[in-house]
């Protein structure tokens, strides 16, 4: 009998090996893939196929990891100190982005980063041995190395790829020099400490020392040892010119780069955290807790920036999707929860790490400590979140070689155990607890396969689910950017087919719904304008240009149920019915109406009450056209088109000598704009020319108006008046007129 178990025994052993083998083959190709991935299929180049990538190794993983179990009739898994502060952060989260206003953008962005937190738990629980902990720590630096490389290429003119994006020296794969920076910057202590393995010179740390544990595993030679070090050092040295240069291209760019350092100001990522969580009056519990929600940072910045923002000339007409750092983004978009759970894990990290056999001894401490400094005072991109977890992982994985010093790491395992009243309980085995006594081995044969069936289910569905929405979502993004690329090539049709199957696929973007709503009225002027060439439209185009004129509202209306709270949805909702205006009925009420949602949920913003103005001035209501330009300059001062578009309305009002004001201010504003300069000369002349004949009415002659078209907030474009005007919908169902 025991001899026909061992070999059933040493088959499933192999078969189990084989998985991890490829578990952590998947892990070498995310590590170094990581940084140096970017395609150009998809509408981000450089961070969705980073996510894709992350996310195809973890549903794999997780299958693997399911198999593992089902083979081995068992759930073995390593707990870490790390576990529990993960796992409420990560719930954090999820609670806020189910609580967010926008929350189908909240949770698109949330999957992400919920597969960027599975790869500590796969690493940690994949990573068994110090030859694969060495072989991740390098395609770790392996990526670092790819990028370094890259960007020195391209800092000297040196393109080796054909896509036209990599044409630059400011190129980086990692999507910003920030980014890259950031990168380079964490990995690269981890690059010297492995060039230098020794630490220090107490026989303990040469125990635990880098070197010792190479060789304790393969006896390596004196000689083998010197050439791995110089290997390292020679990693070191490259990484470290990489990040230098970075540098050096980020604050001086000047220098062949053409690229700043754009960050927001510290003290406007504070304001508009603390007042995301104490100033939303419409939802002021939800707020507080959970913030707007997870990856919604712009609808806290546009909601709840300072009008002194504005005063900053080179940032006041920027919208930033990123907070001043993490730590200040998490507490408006997460609350006061997601903070709590953030600190609660960078406390036990730091506890960890600053532990005195930790700090020098773990290779990853340095770059950990560091990371944990660059959280709160610098923002971060989805990679470097997920470099985070991954460097948690390996760092983990280190602690767990020395089990003697760290109790609190160890392998669990979990088995539903049946009791003498028939009902099931779950055991947790540890290693330290096996001489318990164990139950039979009828009861072991009869429930050792439940629970793990239970899990293995549960893991299917899961992948499945996410699964099938991660393919779907790449899909319709591939999909989308086509379109983007035919419309580039006016291939009208083409564009409106794509951005149509883009939206049947995965219908939960905003976005997709924004654009596509500006390409349905796009044919629909094109359309309309054939009526300048042709007598009359037949039935079928008519028809035509209404049903696309539909599609245009709905697809516009459908975004601003999407992202509610995101203002750009409702200021392209109110251009789609300025568009309109003459042409459908009430078109002139819903764009005012649109407009000044568009207006409350970005209230600082001077655009949108120069857009707003606009739409008055084009029904010719003067007064409410200046009300609203008046905003605009009382907001920006030194905004030029500001004054240029209240003198506009001012000398439609008949005061000529106000508008000869604000157009001699905007005059001084436009600095060395030649065409701005030699515009708003003109009509400064023109106006003078007004004010002289009302003051001399016996003048011989009559001024010309300029022949340059005004500046003026206007509809990009307009379909031809309809008499009758057709029916349009309306933006919501509880739309009221709105032209005061």
């Amino acid at each position: 009998m025991t001899n026909n178990m061992e070999p059933k025994v040493e088959s499933k052993n192999e078969l189990t090996s084989y998985l991890n083998s490829i578990s952590i083959v998947l892990l070498f190709l995310l590590l170094m893939s990581l940084p140096i991935l970017f395609v150009t299929l998809t509408t981000d180049f450089f961070a969705l196929p980073k996510q894709i990538l992350t996310t195809a190794v973890v549903l794999i993983a997780l299958v693997i990891f399911a198999l593992k179990m089902l083979i081995g009739r068992a759930v073995r898994i390593r707990r870490t100190i790390f576990d529990l502060p993960i796992i409420l952060f990560c719930l954090a989260l999820l609670v806020s982005s189910l609580f967010a206003v926008n929350r189908l953008d909240s949770l698109i962005v949330f999957v992400p980063f919920l597969f960027a937190v599975l790869t500590f738990f796969i690493i940690v629980n994949v990573v068994r041995n110090k030859n694969s902990f060495f072989l991740l720590i390098g395609s770790l630096t392996l990526g670092g190395i790819l990028v370094s490389i890259m960007s020195l290429l391209s800092f000297f003119k040196i393109y080796l790829l054909p896509f036209p994006i990599t044409q630059a020296q400011i190129f980086t794969p990692l999507g910003s020099l920030l980014d890259q920076a950031i990168y380079l910057g964490l990995i690269l202590p981890i690059a010297i400490v492995i060039a230098i393995p020794t630490l220090s010179r107490d026989k303990q740390s040469q125990a635990n020392g880098i070197d010792a544990l190479r060789q304790a595993q393969g006896k390596l030679p004196r000689n083998d040892n010197t050439i791995r070090r110089i290997g390292f050092l020679a990693i070191s040295i490259i990484i470290l010119v990489g990040f230098l240069l970075t540098i050096y291209q980020l604050f001086n760019p000047s220098a062949g780069s053409g690229q700043r350092l754009t960050i927001l100001p510290f003290q406007t990522g504070f304001q508009t955290a603390m007042a995301s969580v104490s100033q939303d009056t419409q939802r002021p519990i939800q707020s507080f807790l959970f913030g707007s929600g997870f990856g919604t940072y712009l609808t806290d910045f546009t909601r709840f920036k300072q009008a002194a923002f504005n005063q900053n000339d080179n940032l006041w007409a920027l919208t930033f999707v990123r907070s001043s750092s993490f730590a200040l983004e998490l507490l408006a978009t997460t609350g006061i929860l997601g903070l709590l759970s953030f600190l609660f894990l960078i406390i036990r990290v730091g506890k960890t790490v600053f532990a005195r056999t930790t700090l020098s001894t773990n290779p990853i401490s340095i770059s950990l400590i560091l990371f944990l400094i660059v959280l709160f005072v610098l923002p971060v991109s989805s990679t470097i979140q997920a470099l985070f977890f991954i460097i948690l992982g390996l760092f983990a994985v280190f602690q767990g070689f020395k089990k003697h010093e760290h109790k609190e790491l160890f392998d669990i395992e979990l088995q539903l155990i049946a009791s003498k009243k028939g009902l099931f309980t779950v055991e947790t085995l540890t290693s330290s607890a096996f001489s318990l006594s164990q139950p039979s081995v009828q009861n072991q044969k009869e429930t050792g396969r439940i629970l793990p069936s239970i899990l293995c289910i549960i893991i299917f569905i899961f992948v499945g689910t996410l699964g099938f929405f991660s393919v779907s979502y790449l899909i319709a993004d591939i999909e989308f950017q086509s379109s983007l690329v035919a419309a580039s090539k006016n291939q009208g049709q083409e564009t409106y087919r794509k951005q149509s199957n883009a939206i049947s696929i995965f219908p939960y973007r905003d976005g997709y719904y924004r654009i596509f709503s500006q390409t349905n009225l796009a044919l629909a002027n094109s359309l309309a304008n054939q009526e300048s060439q042709e007598s009359t439209l037949s039935a079928t185009t008519q028809q035509t240009i209404y049903t696309l004129i539909q599609q245009s509202i709905n697809a516009g209306r459908t975004a601003t149920t999407r992202a509610p709270q995101t203002s750009l949805n409702w200021q392209n909702l109110s251009s789609i019915y300025r568009s309109l205006i003459g042409f459908g009925r009430n078109a002139e009420n819903f764009a005012i109406v649109t407009q000044q949602q568009a207006v409350r949920l970005d209230p600082n913003n001077p655009e949108g009450y120069i857009i707003l103005g606009g739409i008055y001035y084009q029904l010719g209501l003067w007064e409410n056209a200046q009300n609203q330009f008046q905003i605009a300059v009382n907001l920006k001062s030194d905004f030029a088109n500001a004054h240029y578009n209240l003198g506009h309305a001012l000398a439609s009002k008949g005061d000529l000598n106000n508008a000869l004001r604000e157009f001699r201010m905007a005059k001084d504003l436009v600095g060395n704009n030649k065409d701005g300069l030699k515009q708003i000369t003109s009509e400064i002349e023109a106006l003078q020319n007004k004010l002289e004949e009302r003051e001399s009415p016996q003048a011989a002659s009559v001024s010309q108006p300029s022949s340059t078209p005004l500046n003026i907030s206007s509809p990009s474009a307009q379909l031809p008046r309809q008499n009758p005007p057709v029916e349009i919908p309306p933006p919501t169902s509880a739309t009221t007129s709105a032209r005061d």
